[in-house]
């Protein structure tokens, strides 16, 4: 069986390496001053300006608040994606009692979907290097969908 590098699209967006034991989280910041959650994290509160915060690992599961669906190529440019378009779908997930985080989603079809729907959090290959590293994101999938191949896979060592 041949494992495959795999890295996270930025360092400090979500726990990594992923685990089978613990499923992946976003890593927000919490401000100490005003209690303000940001998602990525943030150094400086946009708030009160506070210096000082918390770093916050948020929930892992949420409810879909709102979506939308792209079904068609965008035009070039500024789309500078493969000849091979696939419809896909982006959301706002509200974490209870945290915040809404924006995130595509892994079901595209928006007959699947529904506002007020229960989603976790997930991590999907983003893109593949030249020398095949594969790069993570994070997206949100219907609670009900079974995990994918992807996330229970573990991670060789990450390369710089």
């Amino acid at each position: 069986m041949t494992t495959t590098t795999r890295q996270p699209v930025a360092e400090g967006l979500f726990t990594w390496p992923p685990s089978a034991s613990e499923p992946p989280r976003l890593i927000a910041s919490e401000c100490t001053a005003c209690g303000l959650v940001s998602f990525p994290a943030a150094s400086d509160c946009v708030r009160c300006a506070s210096t000082e915060s918390n770093e916050l690992l948020l929930a892992d599961r949420g409810t879909l608040w709102t979506y939308t669906t792209q079904d068609f190529r965008p035009p070039s440019p500024p789309y500078d994606g493969p000849e091979a378009f696939e419809p896909y779908a982006v959301g706002y997930v509200e974490l209870p009692g945290e915040l809404l985080v924006e995130a595509r989603l892994t079901e595209p079809d928006p007959e699947k979907l529904r506002i007020g729907q229960d989603m976790r959090l997930t991590l999907v290959p983003y893109t593949v290097r030249d020398d095949g590293t594969e790069v993570m994101t994070f997206a949100f999938a219907p609670a009900e969908e079974s995990a994918p191949a992807e996330e229970s896979a573990q991670p060789e060592e990450e390369t710089s």
